[in-house]
């Protein structure tokens, strides 16, 4: 019987600990005897390069780790893990979740060298809980190869700053053949996590504003930055490739057009780099700040800061051993070669950390180092209500296919922010 046992808890463990992929997204990498701990990854576009530099790790450090990836949303699959009494050991978060589920189970870290290297660790109570995973920014994101073809020019984005500049430059394209210039990525994630959020980010008193929205007595109709930035949102769809299906248009297709220089401009994120490489790219994509109609100390901005967290759970379900074992993974992300050639090079992300030298591979990234060098980046509101995407995303979709008027709009985003419970930060 004690030979029976033996062996049934040896395959039991060897199930546990094998390299290959779960039915829940996990792929182990077994490092040998060593502690064992787990990762939640929340970025699918690294999943897989995770996943190697784990195994990697694992084998040189003996240690064991697994890292599991999940298509739910973040607070509420973690929320689930907590339940269970099956917490990860390093989770990957957004930010507004450091203020949560950090704030409850985080570690702190506030002794760790790289916290001195770094502008965007998130700190609660004094406590720094949140380890910023990469730089990320929006922006208007531009084709300036083809651009040329049609202008036989060089594209200067700094040429650009107002709307009425940007639609004359958009006629300049239609007039030299390039029938629709633009294109809109139509999924709720885009139109109101990333684009509309704008309206929050670019003014000087954010928490004000969203408190009056709380309140119940912003006016959003009359907003200058609310019209402003729709305004531009207009033009994008008075020219949009898509514009007669607008929410039928897949993002592989806007990404296609986009790479291949069907297009010149598209609003979005410097993470989409990955999928616009995945076609005929052309070269010589860029990001530039959105041209608005109201010119003030944003217009020469991107929105962007500190994208993705990771924090250590510090429960009664996860050991010192493996607390110590996930922070020694992540000092190894800072400070060694090898992590932050994964980092830059290898995931073509912006190194939150000032003694990552290594050149990021991804050209949107490259430019998005610029505008953080030059203090050019306004800083992203982290703490929308979970369901704020989908529902003020579903209400973008609404205006986008021409559903609903502006005035419609203002109220359907208002009606929601009255409705929904502070996010406390």
């Amino acid at each position: 019987m004690a030979l029976f046992m033996a062996l049934s808890l040896s395959l039991s463990m060897t199930a546990c600990g094998g390299s290959g992929g779960s039915a829940d997204g996990s792929t182990a990498g077994n490092g040998g005897d060593g502690v064992s701990f787990t990762i939640f990854n929340s970025k699918s576009e690294i999943q897989e390069y995770l996943e190697e530099a784990a195994a990697k790790y694992s084998e040189e450090n003996g240690v064991n780790i697994e890292v599991y990836y999940s298509n739910d949303t973040v607070a509420d699959h973690l929320s689930v893990k907590y339940a269970s009494k099956e917490p990860y050991t390093l989770s990957m978060t957004d930010a507004k979740d450091i203020y949560t589920l950090g704030a409850e189970y985080g570690y702190d870290m506030s002794g760790q060298e790289w916290v001195q290297n770094t502008d965007y660790a998130i700190t609660v109570d004094d406590k720094v809980l949140g380890y910023p995973v990469c730089i990320e920014a929006r922006g208007m994101l531009y084709n300036a190869d083809a651009i040329k073809n049609v202008t036989g020019e060089d594209f200067d984005p700094a040429s650009i700053t107002t709307l009425d500049e940007f639609t004359a430059f958009l006629d300049k394209l239609v007039a030299g053949g390039m029938e629709a210039p633009t294109a809109i990525l139509k999924p709720d994630w885009s139109l109101g996590a990333h684009y509309l959020q704008q309206v929050y980010e670019e003014r000087a008193d954010v928490d004000g504003f969203v408190e009056a929205l709380y309140g119940g007595t912003a006016d959003l109709a009359n907003d200058a930055k609310f019209n402003s930035l729709m305004d531009t949102f207009d033009v994008l769809m008075k020219y949009n490739a898509f514009a007669a299906g607008p929410i039928s248009a897949e993002d592989e297709q806007v990404h296609q057009k986009m790479s291949e220089g069907e297009v010149a401009f598209q609003f979005g994120c410097c993470w989409e780099w990955n999928d616009i490489v995945d076609y005929d790219y052309t070269g010589n994509i860029g990001i530039m700040p959105v041209p608005q109609s109201v010119q003030d100390e944003y217009s020469d901005c991107l929105v962007g800061g500190g994208s993705k967290y990771f924090y250590i759970d510090n429960s009664e379900y996860t050991t010192d051993e493996q607390r110590a074992a996930a922070s020694d993974f992540l000092n190894w992300l800072y400070s060694s070669e090898d992590g932050q050639k994964l980092i830059s090079d290898t995931c073509g992300m912006v190194s939150a950390f000032s003694n990552n030298t290594v050149t990021c591979s991804n050209d949107l990234g490259n430019a998005v180092k610029q505008y953080v060098d030059a203090g050019k980046l306004v800083p992203n509101y982290e703490y929308d209500p979970d369901d704020h995407y989908s529902k003020v995303g579903a209400s973008m979709q609404k205006y986008l296919a021409g559903q609903i008027d502006r005035a419609a709009l203002a109220g359907e985003i208002e009606q929601y922010w009255s409705t929904v419970t502070p996010v406390e930060h």
